[in-house]
């Protein structure tokens, strides 16, 4: 075969079924006028600089006229998958809080070297830490019985699905230094746009609004937090947003139209739901 060589031709390229196509310069030319077309940029909507929502359902007017007053540091471990959720609830909660008040420490795993500040806070014996189980105390009692009110206590909360939560919790040793504490206050999420396991079971900002109000012994702490986050499903259900029941409630209503698991220990969590709340951080 004569004159055969490596690269493009200057003229055109391989014929098929009859067409000849533009190689080389020619190709270079239909790239190069591509490029030349002009890029549509996408307009993003105004955000409102304090609750970073768009202005058009800015959550100002429901939040405090400056934040409250705390001696209670709250601690949130967020799990990295909360970052890209659009409706979290975590940013409000900070809002309303004074600087260093909130502090959000992202990751699933936790080391003393990585993060010497958390594991300081964790070996802290004013620390404790909301997650249920057969160790958890009743905050509510904990405070009347050894009047903790009167300290300046840390408190650290998981943020994640309450799967993701576990994990959290089991795999990160420093986790166990602080007092295990849970809520037994008898409050239905406000939550509605996100699916619960159950009934009782909150969001983090909901958890951290009874706790504070629990510890500063002023109640009018959880009504100022709770009032933000029902404005944000409000203003979603007036949008289109539909209410999200809590997997327990679609359970025992027949509607929890997904498969049932196959696995057995998902199985046994199902039926465990449906006998008791101890999953949930009451």
């Amino acid at each position: 075969m004569d004159n055969v060589h490596c690269g493009f031709s200057s003229t055109v390229a391989p014929v098929e079924n009859g067409a000849e196509y533009p190689a080389g310069d020619g190709l270079v030319d239909a790239f190069g006028d591509l490029a030349a077309l002009p890029v549509e940029v996408e307009e993003r909507r105004p955000t409102c600089l304090r609750c970073r929502r768009p202005q058009k359902v800015c959550l100002c007017p429901f939040l405090p006229s400056r934040p409250l007053e705390v001696s209670t540091c709250l601690y949130v471990v967020q799990h990295p998958a909360e970052e890209s959720r659009v409706l979290r609830t975590v940013p409000l909660l900070a809002t309303c809080l004074p600087q260093g008040k909130c502090n959000i420490i992202v990751g699933r795993r936790f080391s003393e070297e990585k993060h010497p500040e958390l594991a300081a806070v964790c070996q802290d014996s004013r620390t404790l830490i909301l997650y249920p189980g057969p160790k958890s105390q009743n905050l509510e009692e904990l405070v009347r019985c050894q009047d903790v009110g009167s300290t300046n206590h840390n408190v650290i909360i998981i943020d994640g699905t309450w799967s993701q939560a576990k994990n959290m919790f089991l795999k990160n040793s420093m986790f166990h230094f602080p007092k295990q504490v849970q809520l037994n206050r008898t409050l239905s999420s406000q939550y509605v746009i996100r699916t619960q396991p159950s009934n009782i079971c909150l969001s983090t900002l909901e958890c951290a609004a009874v706790a504070l109000s629990v510890l500063e012994r002023n109640d009018e702490i959880q009504e100022v937090l709770l009032r933000p986050l029902k404005a944000l499903c409000s203003f979603q259900l007036q949008h289109g947003a539909q209410i999200h029941h809590s997997k327990e409630h679609l359970l025992k209503t027949g509607m929890y139209d997904k498969p049932m698991p196959k696995n057995k220990r998902k199985i046994k969590r199902m039926e465990k739901l449906l006998a008791d709340h101890s999953i949930c951080p009451r």
